[in-house]
Formats: C-alpha cells, sequence, structure tokens
C-alpha cells in the first residue's frame, strides 16, 4: 500500500513539473540572433492543462485573423529571402511556421476551420493587400527589405495586444502572449541587422515608448 501511494505521489509530482517546464520555461526557443521559434511538443503539454469551451465570435474571428497573420510574415520573409538571400529571412520565416502552426493548434482545438490557403494568398483582404505591398516595398533594397521585417513584427505585437484584451481563455492567451515574446524578439533581430549596416530604424507602429521598452528589454 504504501509502494502504491509513494508511486502515485512521485507520478503526480512528474506530471506538474512537466507542466510547469512546458508552459513557463521551453515554450519558445530562442537562438542567440533573437530567432523564436515555438517548442510544439511543450505547447501540446502545456495546452492539456488549460480549459477550453464556447468562444465568442470575436475570440474566433481573432484565432483567424492571427493564423494568417502569422502565414503573412511567413510568406513575406520567404519572398523576401528569395530576393536577397538573407539569413535573418531565412531563419525567422522558418520560426514564423511554428508560430503559425500555433495559432492553428488553437482553431483545431476549437474545432475551427484552418486556412488553407498557398503562400502569398489570403483570405483576409485587408492582409492580402498587406502582403501585396510589403513584398513590393521589401523587393526595392536590402535596407527597405529589413524595414519590412520590422514593421511586420510591429504590426503583429500590436494586434496581438489587441486580441488578447478580447479573451479571458487561458489557452488562447498563453498563446498569444508567447507570439508576442517571439514577436519583440524578432523585431530586435530586424533592427540589429539594419543596424550593423549603418541604418536607424524609427517605429512605423508602435509608439516611441513602446518600441524603446522593446529595444532595450
Amino acid at each position: 500500500m504504501m509502494k502504491m501511494l509513494i508511486l502515485s505521489f512521485s507520478l503526480l509530482l512528474i506530471s506538474a513539473m512537466n507542466t510547469v517546464y512546458a508552459s513557463d520555461q521551453d515554450l519558445m526557443v530562442v537562438d542567440e540572433n533573437q530567432t523564436t521559434a515555438v517548442n510544439e511538443t511543450a505547447l501540446s503539454l502545456a495546452l492539456a492543462g488549460e480549459a477550453s469551451g464556447a468562444l465568442t465570435f470575436q475570440e474566433e474571428e481573432g484565432l483567424l485573423f492571427m493564423a494568417e497573420e502569422e502565414k503573412l510574415a511567413g510568406d513575406v520573409y520567404s519572398a523576401l529571402n528569395e530576393v536577397w538571400n538573407l539569413r535573418v529571412f531565412d531563419n525567422i520565416g522558418r520560426a514564423e511556421q511554428t508560430h503559425q502552426a500555433a495559432v492553428e493548434t488553437l482553431l483545431e482545438r476549437y474545432s475551427l476551420a484552418v486556412p488553407a490557403k498557398p503562400a502569398g494568398e489570403f483570405s483576409n483582404e485587408t492582409l492580402q493587400s498587406l502582403y501585396n505591398d510589403l513584398v513590393s516595398r521589401g523587393g526595392l533594397s536590402v535596407e527597405e527589405a529589413l524595414r519590412v521585417g520590422a514593421a511586420i513584427e510591429e504590426i503583429d505585437i500590436l494586434d496581438l495586444q489587441e486580441r488578447m484584451a478580447q479573451t479571458d481563455w487561458e489557452d488562447i492567451l498563453l498563446v498569444y502572449s508567447n507570439l508576442k515574446r517571439g514577436s519583440e524578439n524578432h523585431l530586435r533581430a530586424f533592427v540589429n541587422n539594419l543596424e550593423r549596416r549603418g541604418i536607424e530604424y524609427s517605429p512605423e507602429h508602435l509608439s516611441q515608448e513602446e518600441y524603446d521598452e522593446i529595444i532595450s528589454g
């Protein structure tokens, strides 16, 4: 009997440790260049411990929008990498695919259809127009391409903040907050690439105060 109690306690302790590990430490994997990818195994463990239920229309729309916005980032970086062949676009572009997959995990969790558009195509007309404009702008020069990367991350940060204010579900907030952290890291990465070329970047969408706080983080 005592052995069974000890075994049960040990299993509970391991389970608790795994949950903390998944949700707190290793949900995002950050390399030396600030490239931040989602650890999908850790995400699955973290989400397993969170409740889910009926979403409002606004929450559903938010998930669908953010899935396509993360796709936009990856698609733009892929397109610009083909033009300029810069490691930052390759690295962050691949990381954005894991960001998109994280939101799609939530879509599947809530039985919502996962958008299935080819590269460069979007259901949301605003995002389609934004994609076209950013790819065109980024094709002008390496400097403009890097500025486009920074601008995308600014937009992503602001949109994630807006969507986080629209929900109380911990599983959604877990994903959104970590994607926001990833976007902050990616913003710093693009700014660092510009600075190494002697180019000063000023925020296009964030306030100067918000921008300064992120860059100094």
